[in-house]
């Protein structure tokens, strides 16, 4: 976390977290979604507006984090605006030739677990946690596992949050919560 960041937690301790208004697709890309957007339906259905702006995506990047009760984070300053995910809280990129993994926020991470789902994607479970393999990556994934670094197990991609522990929508937890 920047450190004027974690100055601004400590100036501003009591902001109320934003729900709703941001969201991470399944290729790494991230999304501003206003009322209207918000109003249209559900992250997977209306995205919003694609960020573009290369600073604002890098604060975003080293300031995503995870809270105890699994929903990924972006810490505004004081704020914590929560994360709309499509599919997995990482988006993970696959170098040719090594198989190095690096998360979509440019992390090296060391996949523990390679699993598969129902309609054929391809995740890979790290210290950060669950990713999915950018579509543009499945192929050098497939040279890994036809090397043998990694044997994907099968899963169904409805089980995926309650085994990793991640949350898709915490505006819809939310709002449940209230009920």
């Amino acid at each position: 976390m920047d450190d004027i960041v974690k100055q601004a937690l400590v100036k501003w301790p009591n902001v109320p977290h934003c729900y709703g208004w941001l969201g991470l697709d399944a290729r790494g890309n991230w999304y501003l979604r206003d009322d209207r957007t918000q109003a249209a339906g559900p992250f997977v259905e209306a995205r919003g507006s694609l960020l573009q702006h290369v600073k604002l995506i890098d604060f975003i990047q080293r300031n995503y984090e995870c809270d105890a009760a699994g929903q990924w984070f972006f810490q505004n300053g004081p704020q914590r605006v929560y994360v709309e995910l499509e599919a997995a809280p990482m988006v993970w990129r696959i170098a040719e030739g090594d198989f190095a993994v690096t998360s979509h926020t440019g992390v090296p991470a060391e996949p523990t677990a390679c699993l598969m789902d129902e309609s054929g994607k391809l995740y890979l479970v790290a210290a950060a946690g669950l990713g999915l393999v950018h579509t543009q990556d499945v192929g050098v994934a497939a040279e890994a596992i036809e090397q043998g670094h990694w044997q994907p197990e099968d899963v169904l991609a409805a089980d995926l949050p309650g085994r990793f522990g991640h949350v898709l929508s915490p505006a819809a937890t939310r709002s449940t919560q209230k009920l």
